[in-house]
């Protein structure tokens, strides 16, 4: 019998008003595999992440996620998603480790964890200090261990490596990279880039799958023709 995918998606559709911001998506995703979502700004690629983080529900079709189904059981998916969105989601008059503290709370993990995750990003020595003191990089590195401190079956990573320098970039790669284990969503602007690091590609036009496909089938100018 073959297993239920990690993520399952039948016409799922998302407005604002007027606006179609997702229309008539469809896809399947196996437990451990990366979809990587292109399309150019306002595509609808973060409205997708943020309703399979539970967190917008969907206007029509269907979301299954995790063996779940959204809206209805988003209570039971929650605690196996980490989202790493453009925002950060961290207190900025709080220190890092405060932060990591208190959603080691929320998650019941123990604080042994956080200070694993800082040791690991490099922030140990910046713990103490609050975040509005922290470069973006340095910010972008607490939000990866905050989304990561829970040890998600999901990951959800708009532009994860967004602010991060050559050196950050291979020490955050450990936690959200393939090597990992989890199924990820990762919407990315770097077509070659992006097809490396996943094994499914959807392409967002207008909310819209302009394309949907392995990555071992796509080429970068299929997905470079997406913003033209």
């Amino acid at each position: 019998m073959e297993a239920a995918p990690a993520i399952e998606l039948e016409g799922l559709t998302r407005r604002y008003g007027e606006r179609v911001a997702l229309r008539d998506v469809t896809l399947s995703l196996p437990y451990g595999a990366t979809l990587v979502v292109f399309g150019p700004n306002g595509a609808g690629k973060s409205t997708l992440l943020r309703i399979l983080a539970t967190l917008l529900r969907p206007h029509a079709g269907t979301a299954r996620v995790l063996g779940r189904d959204l809206p209805g059981e988003g209570w039971a998916v929650r605690g196996s998603v980490g989202l790493l969105g453009h925002a950060p989601l961290l207190y900025r008059d709080l220190t890092g480790r405060e932060n990591l503290a208190y959603h080691a709370r929320l998650h019941g993990v123990g604080l042994d964890r956080a200070e694993a995750l800082l040791e690991q990003v490099g922030l140990a020595t910046r713990a103490q200090d609050k975040v509005h003191t922290y470069s973006r990089g340095m910010v972008q590195r607490l939000a990866v261990c905050r989304a990561v401190l829970h040890d998600p079956q999901l990951l959800l990573l708009d532009e994860p490596r967004a602010n991060l320098d050559p050196a950050a970039r291979e020490i955050v790669e450990p936690l959200i990279g393939a090597a990992s284990g989890r199924t990820r969503v990762i919407t990315s602007h770097d077509p070659a880039g992006g097809l490396a690091d996943a094994d499914v590609a959807l392409g967002l036009r207008d909310g819209s799958a302009a394309l949907l496909a392995p990555v071992r089938e796509v080429d970068p100018a299929q997905v470079g023709a997406l913003y033209r």
